[in-house]
């Protein structure tokens, strides 16, 4: 029997001029995430790069070594979370828990690992267990963000470029250590040499990185022209206003645990970020978490979130296909 025959086809709740995320359905109890996916691997794989974001729904998926399985049915082997930017917690292998942050807090619309040298392609996500209220993980076609976008303020970054400067502050943030995978500077130093980041090292125990990377980049899949990148996300104003305004009593400019500049190290205004913000937001859609589903990601395609939630809500996340 054709694999398709069997699964119902259907956009998310999200909006009448949406396509985040296609919603493919098992049409009968107990179908196989895995079986479905060997026999119509290709057929998923075109849609993801269509729309952006496919979610599997109703499929039996197997606990964490299915959907280990899932990663690698679609895409391969899945990656190591290397220089991170935010706390997570490994489940088993490759698959990681989402950011670790509390209940209370939105993680705002992002790329993952833009700000790196390489980054997945493909982001998979399984809801283990969903919140009681909200908890989505929204989803932003990052083409409309780029339509979006005032072209003044896109050629300027697309001439200029972006920079990230991080700063690891013992008992602020994530440490280096943590983020690095290693408490051996050296190794650390080696890292960031093929990965055009700049290291100094600040006092007994800090550390601050620079990296300057492209705002517009070009699909490789398909071609099209994006906008990928972290220079919102990390701008000290996309935290809550409080947060922003403590951070900026407590710190100075260059000692902020992180931030963004125009790549060759000028400010970026705030209306320039807030105008950014408003792209995002306008570009969102969401839909809410059901057991069992699997939500795949074009992660050059589609940017994702967090809203906020009520009870125990449990995603695991997987990575693959690296850029390069």
């Amino acid at each position: 029997m054709d694999a398709t025959s069997d699964v119902a086809i259907a956009l998310a709740d999200s909006g009448p001029e949406s396509t985040l995320p296609l919603v493919l359905s098992a049409g009968q109890a107990g179908m196989s995430l895995a079986s479905y996916l060997a026999a119509e691997r290709e057929t998923v794989r075109s849609r993801l790069r269509t729309t952006g974001a496919v979610l599997l729904r109703g499929f039996e998926v197997g606990g964490v070594d299915g959907f280990d399985r899932v990663v690698r049915a679609l895409s391969g082997t899945p990656l190591t979370y290397a220089e991170r930017s935010s706390p997570r917690s490994t489940i088993k292998g490759q698959v990681y828990t989402s950011t670790d942050y509390p209940p209370s807090e939105e993680i705002f619309l992002h790329n993952e690992n833009s700000y790196q040298a390489t980054w997945p392609l493909t982001l998979f996500f399984y809801c283990m267990q969903p919140p009681m209220t909200l908890g989505s993980t929204p989803l932003a076609d990052i083409r409309q963000v780029y339509a979006a976008i005032d072209p003044a303020v896109r050629d300027e970054f697309a001439r200029r470029g972006w920079m990230v400067v991080r700063n690891f502050i013992a008992g602020v943030g994530v440490p280096w250590q943590q983020a690095f995978n290693t408490e051996d500077r050296a190794q650390v130093e080696a890292y960031c040499a093929r990965t055009g980041v700049e290291v100094e090292w600040v006092g007994r125990t800090g550390l601050r990185t620079r990296a300057r990377r492209q705002a517009v980049h070009t699909h490789p899949v398909t071609g099209e022209t994006v906008w990928f990148n972290h220079l919102a996300f990390f701008h000290v104003t996309t935290l809550a206003e409080d947060v922003c305004a403590g951070l900026r009593e407590m710190f100075d400019e260059a000692d902020l645990p992180t931030n963004t500049y125009y790549g060759d190290g000028a400010p970026i205004p705030d209306e320039v970020v807030a105008h950014l913000r408003d792209c995002y937001r306008a570009a969102q859609r969401r839909f809410d978490w059901r057991l069992d589903d699997v939500l795949v990601v074009d992660n050059m395609l589609a940017a994702h979130g967090r809203e906020p939630f009520t009870g125990p809500r449990k995603i695991a996340v997987a990575m693959a296909e690296p850029s390069a």
